[in-house]
């Protein structure tokens, strides 16, 4: 909530940022503009997650540059967009101007497909990202298609093991693993790994998992029962590929939780990268490690990975940090901070396959893909000059 409030208090200072540009006199008694004006209805598509964040990194921003706004939140927690639309009500907002649909593909595929939305924002997994933004750029729309992601920590030698390791358990088992800046890869550089899997699987297997109303649960539980066997389903095949099983956390029984579906925290050691849960975005919470030899070789493997979204690297070295942030190929990186994402004047968004379209998503980027620029040249001719068959100039 209080990610998407600042969202809400950045947008509120959206004149600063929609002001255009003035140059006097670009040729004799010529003067020149822009402006940025809105587009007008605009659509978000947003993920079960965070089913109040992700709207709010929307709607704020495509409200305050003068669009109306269509929320489709996903159909697994529906109610959060109603008490938003029930809020903004109450503040006055002019009806029509924020609205919910609900529904699955059938309301996507509308909105993508209607001729009046001249934008989409979208948040999910990257095969939906790629149709969306396939879709709606074949029509001409703006499209923002936030993907997938197999987010990377790279754990340097010379890093402080307890902080890292408090780090990696909070990125990759918040939120039951279910978020895309989540921590799913350690890259254990050099002679550090051993001591760093061991103080893992300690901290692994005590993990406290129960209902999420219960104050000392540090976990709960996965989002559906369809999800939480396809989770199973990576585990076993990491297993079946060779990877080494540290922590099993599919046999967990939780006291008191129902009919929940829990999974305890899992963790594999000696995995390789063509194995299938390096490779893909396994949404859970699956912690897998690799160890390479040397920091060439971590910076190698993250940049050789498909998705981009974010990345970590801990260690005291500032000269390596600089080095890493400087050749990584991912669009938010983190330095001895496990998930970094960028605060609402800034703007949140992957490189390669964790993102389809130009824009990042609130901040300046937003403005930018919620508005179009207008360019504007004036002149208040006081004689005739005769036909002119050349653009102004300054001569």
């Amino acid at each position: 909530m209080t990610r998407g409030i600042e969202v809400v208090e950045f947008a509120c200072g959206i004149p600063q940022l929609l002001k255009g540009e003035y140059t006097e006199q670009v040729a004799a008694c010529i003067d020149a503009w822009t402006m940025r004006q809105p587009l007008g209805v605009c659509a978000g598509i947003t993920p079960f997650n965070f089913p109040a964040m992700v709207p709010l990194w929307m709607f704020p921003m495509a409200i305050a540059c003068g669009n109306t706004f269509v929320l489709k939140p996903s159909e697994r927690d529906p109610s959060a967009s109603l008490l938003m639309a029930e809020l903004l009500e109450q503040a006055g907002l002019p009806k029509g101007v924020f609205n919910v649909v609900q529904g699955d593909k059938e309301a996507v595929d509308a909105l993508v497909e209607h001729s009046n939305v001249e934008a989409i924002s979208f948040v999910g997994s990257t095969p939906i990202a790629r149709y969306i933004y396939g879709t709606g750029a074949a029509q001409g729309k703006r499209v923002q298609a936030l993907g997938g992601a197999k987010n990377h920590m790279v754990v340097m030698p010379d890093a402080d093991l307890d902080i890292t390791v408090d780090a990696l358990m909070g990125a990759a088992f918040g939120s039951a693993g279910e978020r895309c800046m989540a921590i799913s890869v350690a890259v254990a550089v050099g002679d550090i790994a051993d001591d760093l899997v061991e103080k893992l699987a300690a901290r692994t297997r005590a993990l406290v998992i129960g209902p999420g109303m219960n104050a000392t649960s540090e976990m709960g539980p996965v989002v559906t029962g369809t999800h939480r066997e396809r989770i199973v389903g990576y585990i076993g095949a990491g297993v079946a590929e060779g990877a080494k099983l540290v922590v099993d956390g599919r046999r967990l029984t939780v006291a008191g939780g129902g009919n929940g579906f829990f999974l305890g925290g899992t963790l594999f050691d000696r995995v390789t990268r063509d194995m299938k849960i390096y490779q893909e975005e396994i949404f859970g919470p699956v912690l897998v490690v690799v160890r390479v030899p040397d920091f060439a070789s971590a910076l190698q493997l993250v940049n050789e990975h498909e998705f981009g979204n974010g990345v970590a690297i801990f260690t005291r070295d500032g000269g390596i940090a600089r080095e890493f942030g400087h050749r990584v190929k991912v669009g938010m990186v983190g330095i001895n901070v496990p998930i970094p994402v960028p605060m609402a004047f800034h703007s949140f968004g992957g490189w390669k396959r964790s993102l389809f379209g130009d824009h990042h998503v609130h901040g300046p980027e937003s403005v930018r893909f919620y508005t179009r620029q207008k360019a504007l040249t004036q002149r208040w001719p006081t004689m005739r000059a005769g036909a002119e068959f050349a653009m102004p100039t300054m001569r």
